[in-house]
């Protein structure tokens, strides 16, 4: 596939990253010279130094004859131009844009071919956000990730000292649940290095466990595996920029929230848009300020400033002060594979969040979801099911049958999402959700029209994945 990725920013490097190692035809702009040139140095691509939301940059850089265009500069209008031209002016079939203010989504409209023309619209500061408040949900999850429409949740925790399962076989995990609640560990990382989680497989101290539940039953499956955690009810954010105030606002009617801000013209117009959060003016590292924000009380610290090593620094201390949790947004892997595990529990990568969101809507078949995990190391994906046993590798199989490759593994699936069923927790707690879960077995067959949630212990796992489950070129 011939894709253009206009942006070589954080979001537009990862991309270029994972994209050039699955054969496709790649071309990045930028008006960067410098980094198109690391870029160019360490993947296999064709670069262009230029505007590219102007026609002539967009021609030279193959416009004319590329299948997907994705427009992740860091301006908004530039990206909606791109866009605009690609469809008008080079008849580009798709075309993926990032737009970080919010007010664009409040009009879908804005987005037709008529109008700016674009097939996908994706705010990966919005993606942060969400990521962060389900962390916020599940205290001690290193990473929380939903599937089918929520329908589904895979949740990666640390094996601890004194845990159920530690020491003993993944088979035992079905006696410690009650019989009406089925889950499975979907993967295993040991020191870094992936353990397939066969039922004679024993967890061990430090393990990096990946379980996969319905989304009902997740709470109930981890107060069975893992000790009683309190809930997060004071949480002190650090940065007040746009992941910053997202996240206070989307915390501070569950949680107290307090927001800590170097820049004082920024505290003063993040504090007028908060009604329920206190923002103190001053620096996150700044022990002082940290007291002021009762920092030794605090259940959650969230560094998430700009730049890397202000939050590795104030996460630092923010733990030493005694938060009872840090997370710490860190652009560069190799300082998040350096830190996290240590004083800071949570590394997370926005380029890496934000990558996976527009994956799902870049790579070849129906694929729904893209969820980076491990710093991009693995990738738990959701795909569509078509075709029939004459069309399809899968369609009627069992997925003991199917031909993935070592590394790969069906860990769920969502069948008849279109069906709603009822959930009754209580006579007073009714809900309605749709599709029906089935926990993945070696007996288990897929039908057509299934939400097949996999998961893959290395990236370069996922086109043999992507390509296994689709349709032969003669399905209509």
């Amino acid at each position: 596939m011939k894709i253009l990725i206009l942006g070589a920013g954080q979001v537009g490097a990862s991309l270029a990253e994972h994209l050039s190692s699955e054969a496709n035809d790649l071309t990045v702009v930028d008006i960067d010279r410098e980094r198109l040139a690391l870029l160019q140095d360490r993947f296999d691509l064709r670069t262009l130094v230029g505007d590219a939301s102007t026609p002539g940059v967009l021609e030279a850089a193959g416009a004319a004859d590329a299948d997907l265009l994705v427009a992740v500069t860091r301006s908004d209008p530039a990206n909606l131009v791109a866009c605009k031209l690609a469809h008008s002016r080079f008849n580009v079939p798709r075309r993926v844009a990032r737009l970080r203010n919010a007010d664009f989504f409040a009009d879908p409209s804005l987005f037709a071919p008529e109008h700016f023309a674009v097939s996908e619209a994706l705010c990966p500061e919005q993606e942060v956000t969400d990521t962060i408040v389900r962390l916020v949900e599940f205290p001690r999850a290193l990473q929380v990730l939903e599937f089918g429409g929520g329908r589904l949740t895979l949740v990666g925790v640390r094996a601890y000292e004194g845990g159920l399962l530690v020491g003993h076989p993944i088979r035992e995990m079905r006696r410690h649940l009650p019989e009406d609640i089925d889950a499975r560990i979907a993967a295993l990382y040991r020191r870094d290095r992936p353990v397939p989680p066969t039922g004679e497989t024993r967890i061990e101290v430090g393990d990096e466990v990946f379980f996969i539940a319905p989304s009902e039953h997740l709470p109930a499956v981890l107060r069975e595996l893992r000790r009683e955690e309190q809930p997060v009810r004071r949480v002190v954010v650090a940065g007040a920029g746009n992941i910053g105030a997202r996240v206070a606002g989307a915390l501070q009617r569950r949680c107290r929230v307090t927001v800590v801000e170097a820049n004082r013209l920024r505290a003063e117009d993040v504090a007028a848009q908060l009604d329920d959060a206190m923002v103190l003016c001053g620096g996150a590292s700044d022990e002082d300020v940290l007291d002021q924000a009762n920092i030794g009380e605090s259940d959650l610290f969230l560094a998430l400033t700009n730049d890397d090593e202000d939050n590795i620094l104030a996460a630092s201390l923010a733990k030493r002060l005694g938060c009872r949790r840090v997370l710490a947004l860190i652009n560069r892997r190799v300082y998040a594979d350096m830190v996290q595990g240590g004083p800071i529990d949570i590394a997370l990568s926005p380029a890496e969040v934000s990558a996976g969101a527009f994956l799902a809507h870049v790579r070849q078949g129906d694929v729904v979801q893209v969820h980076r995990l491990r710093r991009g190391a693995a990738e738990a994906l959701e795909l569509v099911v078509h075709g029939d046993a004459r069309t399809s590798k899968v369609v009627g199989r069992r997925i003991a049958d199917l031909d993935l490759p070592a590394g790969a593994s069906v860990a769920a699936l969502v069948r008849a999402m279109d069906v709603p069923r009822v959930l009754e927790h209580s006579e007073a707690d009714v809900e309605t959700r749709y599709g029906e879960v089935i926990m993945a077995h070696h007996d288990t067959v897929i039908e057509a029209g299934d939400h097949v949630i996999l998961f893959c212990t290395r990236k370069e796992l996922v086109p043999k994945v992507v390509r296994l489950f689709q349709v032969a070129v003669g399905f209509l």
